[in-house]
């Protein structure tokens, strides 16, 4: 079939709508994409965040929300898409990720003349960037600006109302084997910092470090915070329970936080946000 059709051709030239993506590519559509595919579960809430859910033809796997999503077609997963599926929902505008897709699939995508968006924000502003851009190519602008300001002026006050609060030394578990941390670079560790946190970890050089048991004993952190192996599993919380004499074990502080509110950067992170923060209030509070 001819991909090259899938963009509507014959559109006015002034219905034309650009946007700059995370790979600082100018991406333009002869008019608003009437269908979307998003393929990453960031990606995917991003859409629907611009007001653009109506317009999602295809995502993948893990894509769990909004609730709405599981009606749409999944087309494989973020590290391999079915490209004969995809093609076949003849999406006008297609959302990469950075990191997260396999970058000669989505090359292969824009050879057959469908426009790829690539997105990764790694700040609270350019989550609410995204929105706005997503917006655009999709033609819901006003809806996009809306969920925008929500999320820059919720995040702001969150900032502010943290920034004089005593400093909590914090460990973040991302993931538990191999054990893995983030730096204060990290989306997340910029979220420790604005509840008043001290990540313990934040001056090492990857976004993503590897650690082991005995550097977060010689740390010794005040809190312990980590998602899981679903929005439910505190057992990577449970692990530390064994070192009694750490200070976040002996003062009850492992805190468990749904890691879909905090590891996508999505406008869910200011939930996610919100949650930090609480938890580091009862840090402070068992001093």
């Amino acid at each position: 079939m001819g991909a090259g059709l899938l963009l509507g051709a014959g559109l006015p030239a002034h219905a034309e709508v650009c946007a700059t993506d995370d790979a600082d590519r100018e991406v333009c559509l002869p008019a608003p994409a009437a269908r979307i595919a998003a393929l990453s579960p960031g990606a995917t809430e991003l859409v629907y965040a611009a007001g653009a859910g109506e317009q999602v033809v295809a995502v993948v796997d893990y894509s769990d929300y909004p609730p709405e999503v599981e009606s749409v077609p999944s087309v494989g997963s973020h590290t391999r898409v079915d490209m004969e599926r995809l093609v076949a929902l003849r999406p006008e505008l297609v959302i990469g990720w950075v990191t997260g897709n396999p970058s000669e699939q989505l090359e292969t995508i824009e050879t057959l003349g469908v426009p790829v968006f690539y997105l990764e924000p790694r700040s609270f502003e350019g989550v609410a960037s995204a929105i706005e851009r997503l917006a655009r190519l999709a033609g819901t602008g006003d809806e996009g600006r809306r969920e925008a300001a929500r999320f820059r002026n919720g995040m702001a006050e969150l900032v502010e109302r943290h920034a004089e609060r005593t400093p909590v030394r914090v460990f973040y578990q991302v993931w538990d084997e191999p054990l893995m941390t983030i730096n204060d670079k990290h989306l997340i560790g910029q979220v420790l910092t604005a509840c008043g946190g001290v990540n313990v970890f934040g001056e090492l050089s990857r976004l993503v470090p590897r650690i082991d048991d005995e550097s977060v004993l010689a740390a010794d952190p005040e809190a312990i915070l980590a998602g899981g192996m679903g929005e439910e599993n505190r057992d990577w919380l449970t692990h530390w329970e064994q070192y009694p004499n750490l200070t976040a074990v002996a003062r009850d502080n492992l805190f468990f936080v749904p890691p879909s509110l905090i590891q996508r950067p999505t406008p869910r992170l200011l939930e996610g946000s919100r949650l930090f923060c609480e938890k580091l209030e009862d840090a402070r509070a068992r001093r």
